[in-house]
């Protein structure tokens, strides 16, 4: 582990490592508030209370506060619809995007639209989140690979390609239509394909194996996966395994730890920490990522309550050695870098937002 541990300054106290974060570009890659803006009327820049812990703590982990007590400078929103019918998806992306246009409309000193790295920066320098887009499952484009320019305008950065279940462009790694011998269709190429013109980030979180692979060798772009547990840690359909973590590293890529207690097979942080460090091990330091999920239906672990708690993780990983310049990629420079290997092109619609 000579590649965490090299250059380790010791164990950081939670308040030292939020001061850390000041220095960093802490990004996570996947929380599903925009749904409860939408949906639940959920305030983004009102601090709520902690979620319950146990079984009830679901939902209500991120809010503008709380982003800031972690130390958080930019945040992709995922974006996520029923797909049974496909129909309306598209609309159904475009109302929880209507939700955080109307957030940052009536909070733009503390929340803007960041889609290129510099935005980001000048976002993190002026003291307000860098939002950008994450659509959760290709259903959203209703099989038209044109629907992608039409997101892209509007803020969506990376999109994943298969959510829970099969939709125009492929199978999922488990759902409904779920089918291990299923590949990229047609459609699926063509919607990669268009990913890449556009510079949007192709994110292959939830789909099978077998499309795993053929989007890695289709994509002229570095990819993510933006929300994920590893299977070197805890075996689990939901989780990648080490062929598929050194694929994406090849692609220069980065992947993203999902906070969720089921798929780390952990209930506290240190879950959390095996699963970045075993990305480490197998695939390098400008792998790991963070993809909480939070707000997603999940259960989080220990110590990780709510987006507000992450000094937590970032203190433990201290502890386990590693070293300052590998923290700041975790915590979000890996991320920052597969943003800015794949520059957006069509993004005019928000350009005078950051």
């Amino acid at each position: 582990m000579t590649a965490v541990t090299t250059g380790a300054i010791g164990a950081m106290t939670p308040a030292e490592a939020r001061g850390f974060h000041d220095g960093a570009v802490v990004t996570d890659l996947h929380a599903d508030t925009a749904k409860l803006m939408d949906k639940l009327g959920f305030d983004l820049a009102e601090r709520h209370e902690r979620p319950m812990p146990g079984r009830l703590n679901y939902v209500g982990h991120v809010d503008l506060p709380r982003l800031k007590d972690g130390g958080v400078a930019a945040q992709v929103f995922g974006l996520w619809t029923v797909p049974y019918p496909e129909r309306g998806c598209k609309h159904a992306v475009d109302t929880q995007l209507d939700a955080l246009d109307e957030a940052i409309a009536k909070h733009p000193d503390q929340i803007a639209w960041a889609l290129a790295a510099d935005e980001v920066a000048a976002c993190k320098a002026s003291g307000r989140l860098a939002a950008m887009g994450g659509i959760e499952g290709g259903q959203a484009l209703e099989g038209d690979p044109a629907n992608v320019e039409h997101f892209a305008k509007r803020g969506v950065r990376a999109i994943g390609l298969l959510h829970f279940s099969a939709n125009a462009l492929g199978a999922p790694a488990k759902g409904k239509g779920a089918d291990a011998d299923a590949g990229l269709t047609a459609i699926g190429r063509d919607v990669i394909r268009e990913m890449n013109r556009l510079g949007v980030v192709v994110d292959l979180a939830h789909i099978n194996r077998k499309g795993f692979f053929e989007a890695l060798d289709l994509t002229t772009a570095p990819p993510m996966v933006t929300h994920t547990g590893v299977a070197g840690v805890h075996p689990h359909w939901r989780n990648i395994d080490d062929a598929q973590l050194r694929a994406v590293a090849d692609k220069g890529g980065c992947v993203g730890i999902i906070f969720a207690r089921r798929f780390l097979g952990g209930a506290d942080l240190e879950a959390v920490v095996d699963h970045l460090l075993h990305i480490v091990d197998v695939a390098g330091p400008d792998v790991p990522a963070l993809g909480s999920d939070f707000d997603g239906f999940v259960v989080p672990p220990i110590g990780l309550e709510d987006v507000g708690c992450l000094p937590n993780l970032t203190a433990a990983l201290s502890r386990r050695g590693v070293a300052p310049e590998v923290l700041a990629k975790i915590l979000g420079g890996n991320a920052q870098r597969v943003l800015a290997d794949v520059p957006p092109t069509c993004y005019l619609a928000h350009r005078d937002h950051a």
